[in-house]
């Protein structure tokens, strides 16, 4: 059997923009994407604490130390600049592996920085 657990973790970072224009994604400072463990094109889930709303997407780099945070495509729906949410990715494992497994988990200072 395989179960989800929790892999990485950004808790509470602003979002710094919303491009209803783009093809899709979240954009994410390559430092938070680095002291999270996520990589590019992996899948997350967002939630928005201002508003509740919940939405899947994949990761794309951002610029290196920018601090950005940017919904695009349809997410840019879910959330506007300032709204804090949490950014989640999950594992697939045996039950025996997560009991032993150590999510990666990062808490950003103000303007999403390490």
């Amino acid at each position: 059997m395989q179960i989800q657990v929790l892999k990485s973790k950004i808790h509470r970072v602003a979002v710094t923009e919303a491009n209803l224009d783009y093809i899709g994604s979240i954009t994410i400072d390559e430092y938070l994407m680095d002291a999270s463990g996520l990589i590019e094109f992996e899948k997350v889930q967002v939630v928005n604490v201002n508003n509740g709303e919940r939405l899947e997407t994949y990761v794309i780099k951002g610029k290196r130390g920018s601090g950005t945070i940017c919904l695009n495509g349809p997410a840019a729906r879910k959330a506007m600049a300032g709204d804090i949410v949490v950014i989640i990715s999950y594992a697939t494992m045996t039950p025996d592996e997560a009991k032993t497994h150590q999510p990666m988990m990062v808490f950003p200072k103000a303007g999403n920085l390490l």
